[in-house]
């Protein structure tokens, strides 16, 4: 049976919960993340890009206009997003023990659509920044356009609290591998 009584964004396992600056470092640090949504008890996964924005205590993300993941917005800003990576396979002598390393970080807010022209900017100027740092606006790609802006959304999560975890075993685990990527 499940503990509901634990907050949402405490682990069950202590040993294996992270502090604030180790959250906010993984969230720096990784590429994407699964943002949750839900509509009418039906739950839903869409991976994006992100930029985590400590000073505002928030995060951006973009996508369609029009389409699942703003109707799910616009009825329950309610949502969670992850960011999670996964490490080695841990064999053992019983199906019981064998494990996996990880990490992850799960993020409980809201979220807002982005109507205002400058926020929506700010937004995905954040994010162009981040995942192309090396080209500047305005000398290597145009700066963003109205146009640009009514043809796409912006959401900024605000978030309430978060969980993050880590299980990592010693370097010299016996067996331990990385799963195969074909």
């Amino acid at each position: 049976m499940t503990d509901q009584s634990n907050p949402i964004n405490q682990p069950r396992r202590k040993d294996r919960a992270k502090d604030d600056p180790w959250i906010k470092a993984y969230l720096e640090r990784m590429p994407f993340g699964m943002i949750a949504t839900e509509y009418k008890g039906q739950p839903f996964l869409k991976p994006t890009q992100y930029v985590y924005v400590e000073a505002e205590n928030a995060i951006y993300i973009h996508g369609a206009l029009e389409g699942r993941m703003r109707a799910n917005i616009e009825a329950n800003p309610r949502l969670s997003f992850c960011v999670a990576e996964m490490g080695r396979l841990l064999p053992a002598d019983t199906a019981m023990e064998v494990g996996v390393e990880y990490a992850s970080v799960v993020v409980f807010g809201e979220a807002e659509i982005l109507t205002d022209a400058g926020q929506a900017q700010h937004g995905l100027q954040l994010l162009l920044d981040r995942y192309f740092p090396q080209l500047k606006p305005g000398t290597d790609y145009r700066e963003i356009i109205p146009e640009e802006l009514n043809i796409t959304a912006v959401y900024r999560i605000q978030i309430s609290s978060w969980s993050g975890k880590e299980e990592v075993v010693r370097a010299d685990f016996p067996g331990a591998f990385n799963f195969p990527v074909i």
